[in-house]
C-alpha cells in the first residue's frame, strides 16, 4: 500500500482566545508538532503566515507578533492557502475553527466543499438551523473524502461524541440520554444543593463562580441554559430516531434559571445587584427537593422512548450518580442503550476549560491525520 499523503499535514488555526492558544501550545509541542505543518494562525482581526521569515511563533510571542506583522483577517485567502499549500499541494488541510462566530460555521459547507477538512470547538454549526446542519453533511465522509471533527463540542475532551457514534455504528439502540452537561451549571448546583445539606444562597453561589472565571461575564448566558440546549440538539442529531429540531437549539423546550422577578434586569450590572431577589425561588425548589431525600441538578434529557429533548432542572436521590459524583464543575453524562441497561454507560469528567478542550480539538486532528495518511 503506497501512503496517499506525506507528513505533516498543513494546519490553519483561527481564534486565538483561551481554547485557541491552548490549542496553539499542543500543536507546537511534541508529538503534535512532527504530524502537523502549521501554516497561519489568526485571531478575530489578524492572521499571519507561517513559518515565519526570521524567529519562531510559541504561545508566548505569537500576540505581538501578530499585531506588528499581521495582515487583516481574509478567510478566502487563508483557505486559498490550505488548498494551494507551497510544501505539500497534494495534501488536504485542515481548518481549525476555534472561534465562537456564528458566519464563520455559515461557510462550513463551502469550506468542505473545497476539500478542506475542519475541526471546530464551535458549536454554532451542528446546533443552528437543520439545513446548515445538513448541508455540512452532504458535503463530508462517507459522502465525500473531506473530513469533518466537531469532538470538543459537548464535554470538551470528553469522549462523548465518539462513544455515542460507537454505539450507533457497532448497532445498538439508544433508549436515553442524560447528564450535567454544562460545567457552569454543575458548579452551581454542585454547590447549591448538597448531598449533606447546606443554606447557602444561591445568588452567594452564582457571585463566586463568576469570581472564580466560571461564569460568563454575563452570568445570564449560562442560567438561560442554551449552551445545554446546543449539545442536546448535536447529540441529537447524531441519533436516527430523535426528534429533528428544525431550528437546532432553539427547538429545544429549556427552563431558564433567571426567575420571573429578574426577568426585568436590563443590564448585566442590574442583573448582578438585584441577584438576591431570586433567592426565595431556588430555596423553595431546593427545600421541595431535601424533603423528598433529593438534590437539584440542572440537567439535559433525550428520552427516546418519550420522544423528548429538554433541559430543566432535575431532582435526583441522594444516592444517585449525578448526587454523588460530581466534584467542582465536572460533566457527567449518561447513555442507556439496549445493551447498556439497566445499569447505563457513564462518561464523567472535567467538562470546561481551555486545556481539556484544546486536547478534544488535538485528538480529532490526529483521527485526521491518521485517515490521510493510510488511504491507498
Amino acid at each position: 500500500m503506497s501512503s496517499f499523503v506525506p507528513r505533516p499535514v498543513p494546519v490553519a488555526l483561527i481564534g486565538l482566545g483561551g481554547v485557541g492558544k491552548a490549542i496553539l501550545s499542543q500543536l507546537l509541542s511534541p508529538p503534535l508538532n512532527s504530524r502537523f505543518n502549521l501554516i497561519l494562525i489568526a485571531n478575530s482581526k489578524l492572521s499571519i503566515s507561517l513559518p515565519l521569515p526570521n524567529g519562531q511563533i510559541t504561545p508566548s510571542n505569537y500576540l505581538p507578533i501578530l499585531e506588528q506583522h499581521g495582515k487583516p483577517l481574509d478567510i478566502p485567502s487563508i483557505l486559498s492557502l490550505l488548498t494551494n499549500n507551497n510544501d505539500n499541494s497534494d495534501i488536504p488541510g485542515i481548518f481549525i475553527d476555534s472561534t465562537g462566530s456564528d458566519l464563520i460555521p455559515s461557510i462550513y459547507p463551502q469550506i468542505l466543499g473545497m476539500g478542506i477538512n475542519i475541526v471546530t470547538p464551535n458549536k454554532k454549526s451542528t446546533s443552528s438551523s437543520l439545513n446548515l446542519y445538513n448541508d455540512i453533511q452532504s458535503k463530508i465522509y462517507p459522502n465525500t473524502k473531506t473530513l469533518f471533527y466537531g469532538e470538543s463540542t459537548v464535554g470538551a475532551g470528553l469522549p462523548i461524541l465518539s462513544t455515542l457514534k460507537d454505539l450507533i455504528e457497532t448497532g445498538d439502540e439508544i433508549q436515553k440520554i442524560e447528564g450535567v452537561f454544562s460545567g457552569t451549571l454543575s458548579y452551581i448546583f454542585n454547590e447549591y444543593s448538597k448531598v449533606e445539606g447546606g443554606d447557602v444562597k444561591f445568588s452567594e453561589v452564582v457571585k463566586i463562580a463568576k469570581d472564580k472565571g466560571y461564569t460568563e461575564p454575563d452570568p445570564r448566558d449560562d442560567l438561560s441554559g442554551t449552551d445545554v440546549a446546543r449539545k442536546l440538539t448535536i447529540l441529537s442529531r447524531l441519533v436516527p430516531t430523535a426528534p429533528p429540531l428544525p431550528e437546532g437549539y432553539a427547538s429545544v423546550p429549556t427552563q431558564s434559571l433567571v426567575p420571573d422577578v429578574l426577568s426585568n434586569a436590563s443590564t448585566k450590572e442590574e442583573y448582578l445587584e438585584r441577584l438576591a431577589e431570586g433567592d426565595e425561588y431556588f430555596s423553595k425548589i431546593r427545600d421541595e427537593a431535601k424533603a423528598e431525600g433529593k438534590v437539584v441538578r440542572y440537567v439535559g434529557v433525550i428520552d427516546l422512548k418519550e420522544g423528548k429533548v429538554e433541559c430543566k432542572l432535575g431532582k435526583y436521590p441522594i444516592d444517585h450518580a449525578f448526587a454523588t459524583a460530581l466534584k467542582g464543575s465536572d460533566n457527567i453524562i449518561s447513555f442507556t442503550t439496549k445493551r447498556y441497561s439497566p445499569r447505563p454507560l457513564i462518561i464523567q469528567g472535567s467538562g470546561a476549560g481551555a486545556d481539556v478542550t484544546a486536547m478534544g480539538v488535538t485528538s480529532d486532528l490526529i483521527k485526521i491525520h491518521e485517515r490521510l495518511t493510510t488511504r491507498a
